[in-house]
């Protein structure tokens, strides 16, 4: 376990922060930390900025992320890593869709020649829209005060998917599974990170499996390829009993 002082707090909406810190580790585009808050919890995370301080960003959803959204600056963070299988950055022009959070594992991806579609509840979700010039994004909400009204995959249309090298996609799994289902027929290139129920990180307790590969070992980066084989991706998730249940549920 590693650790190391926050230097700067960030906070973008009520319940999402940026945490900024130092840690002289190389870490590549989509890989992730375990982070621990002590006497609460530990949680995958992935890194959102790469360099120094690398930093991460986190939205509040149970008690161990509330407690990193409220940490404050001089307070102590603690972590291991990095996880997990990266990005396969390729030349020329990027696409990346991210929708909610998913935004954090992309921002790394993103250069000056990278489109973006960033999807959320509303505007006030959006998150690093502002990394792209406004005739290089998109921008959805499921309520429509920014942009498109709609899903993510409702900004597919507006785009030529023939003028980009490898489209980059995170974000709620059905959202995930959505753009799966417009790409694969088209035989377009992309990569998917996965987000799955994980305790662990390093392949110990089988937590975030799913057609027998591991999130933490395997991924969470798959080409789209890949989840050809993952008949579970999209229907069927672990909840932390071990339970399997349908999706949505």
């Amino acid at each position: 376990m590693m650790h190391s002082s926050v230097e700067r707090v960030e906070r973008l909406n009520g319940d999402t922060s940026i945490i900024r810190f130092t840690w002289n580790e190389a870490v590549k585009p989509g890989q992730f930390i375990m982070v621990w808050i002590p006497e609460v919890g530990e949680i995958p995370i992935s890194v959102s900025h790469v360099g120094n301080p690398k930093g991460i960003t986190i939205k509040a959803y149970g008690p161990t992320s509330r407690a990193l959204v409220d940490i404050r600056e001089g307070d102590r963070i603690f972590f291991r890593g990095p996880y997990g299988r990266p990005f396969f950055l390729v030349p020329g022009r990027r696409l990346i869709i991210g929708a909610g959070t998913g935004m954090a594992s992309l921002l790394p991806v993103i250069d000056s020649k990278t489109f973006g579609i960033i999807a959320a509840r509303s505007k006030k979700d959006l998150l690093f829209a502002d990394a792209f010039d406004e005739q290089r994004r998109l921008l959805v909400t499921d309520d429509g005060s920014a942009g498109i009204k709609g899903i993510a995959v409702d900004a597919l249309t507006h785009v030529d998917l023939n003028q980009f090298d490898m489209v980059y996609v995170c974000g709620p799994e059905m959202m995930m599974k959505s753009i799966y289902d417009f790409l694969r027929p088209r035989g377009t290139s992309a990569q998917f990170s996965l987000e799955r129920l994980m305790k662990c990180g390093i392949g110990l307790c089988d937590s975030c499996s799913i057609g027998g590969l591991q999130l933490c070992r395997d991924g969470p980066t798959f080409d789209i390829k890949e989840l050809d084989t993952m008949e579970e991706f999209g229907r069927s998730r672990v909840l932390e009993s071990g339970k399997r249940i349908s999706m949505g549920k």
